[in-house]
This record gives structure tokens, C-alpha cells and sequence, in this order.
């Protein structure tokens, strides 16, 4: 992702606060939260690795294809557990998107990685915006509560691994990274 620099120092950081909170997600009690929590480290981790700037770093020839491997296999692993859960369909186009980055980074020359070239948006790119920004909409929208709840009502509070709010906060700010990447491409 190449864009202003301010602003993929901030998507890095994002990106890898987010990959960091999934992986405390990963001592979850809850043996489904620690499945999406390792997928979802990963994807905050490739994605802060993928939006460093050029400017700071440009990653060897080779790496693109590893990206682009990994992530393959993260899509491969995500269909899979797909038959027993439908939320692995989102990480299934996650793991997609980012495999299409990668691919796309590999393909251009290093000159145009600064550059925006071509008329109009891809429409596999166009797909994936479309995509990620309702799924930053509809989670956005999940995380106001519903009602008010009253303080003191004796519930004990859920470990940091096992909130859910925390967790779709998670989901909405890497949709958000994903829109932000896909957008210069």
C-alpha cells in the first residue's frame, strides 16, 4: 500500500495493534474465539507488514510471492472451517484480498508502485472495496449497543481475550486497514 506516508505509518500501527490484541484473543477459554483470533492476528500482522512505506522500506522482489503464499494458505485453511461456521467466509475474502495485493504488488514494477497507472478501478478491486466498506458499515453498526445497561448489575467482567465488543472492534478497524490498502491500488 503506497499512499501518504502519515497515513501508512498510522495503517502500520493500526494494523499491528490489532494483530497484537488478536494474538491475547489467542488464550481465549473459548475454543472457536481462539481459531478466529489466530486468523485474525495474521491478517493484522500481513497487513501492517504490507502497508509500510516504500519510502522506509521496500520489501525484495521475493516477498511479494511469500505474501501471497501465506495468505493462500490462510484462504484454504478459512474454507475449510467455513463448513462449520460462516464468519470463516469473511476471513476466506480477507485472506482473498490480501492474496490479490500481493500478487498485484509482485506484478508491477517498482516504479509503479508509486504511481497510480490505467483508467477506472479493476473490478475485482472494485469488488472488495464494495465488500469491506459495508462490512465496515454492518460492524461499525454492531458495535453501538442495542440498550442501556445499568452500572452494578453484578456481572463479572470477561477477560480482555473473551470481550466481544473488543473483538468486533478488532474486525471493524482491520475492514477499515483493508479499505485504506485497497483504495491506491
Amino acid at each position: 500500500m503506497h499512499g501518504p506516508v502519515s497515513a501508512a505509518w498510522l495503517l502500520v500501527a493500526l494494523c499491528t495493534a490489532t494483530g497484537a490484541y488478536c494474538l491475547l484473543r489467542m488464550r481465549s477459554g473459548v475454543e472457536e474465539q481462539r481459531r478466529a483470533a489466530g486468523g485474525e492476528a495474521l491478517m493484522g500482522f500481513g497487513m501492517a507488514m504490507m502497508a509500510v512505506p516504500a519510502a522506509a522500506f521496500t520489501p525484495p522482489v521475493w516477498a511479494w510471492p511469500v505474501y501471497a503464499a501465506v495468505f493462500a494458505a490462510a484462504a484454504l485453511r478459512a474454507l475449510w472451517a467455513a463448513r462449520r461456521s460462516p464468519h470463516h467466509l469473511h476471513h476466506l475474502v480477507g485472506a482473498g484480498a490480501m492474496v490479490y495485493m500481493a500478487v498485484t504488488m509482485a506484478a508491477a514494477p517498482a516504479t509503479a508502485h508509486h504511481a497510480h497507472g490505467g483508467a477506472g478501478v479493476p473490478l475485482l478491486t472494485g469488488g472488495l472495496l464494495l465488500y469491506f466498506a459495508a462490512y465496515v458499515l454492518l460492524s461499525g453498526a454492531r458495535l453501538v449497543p442495542a440498550g442501556g445497561t445499568a452500572a452494578g448489575t453484578g456481572v463479572v467482567a470477561a477477560r480482555w481475550g473473551d470481550r466481544p465488543e473488543l473483538a468486533r472492534a478488532c474486525r471493524l478497524s482491520m475492514g477499515i486497514g483493508m479499505v485504506a490498502m485497497l483504495l491506491p491500488m
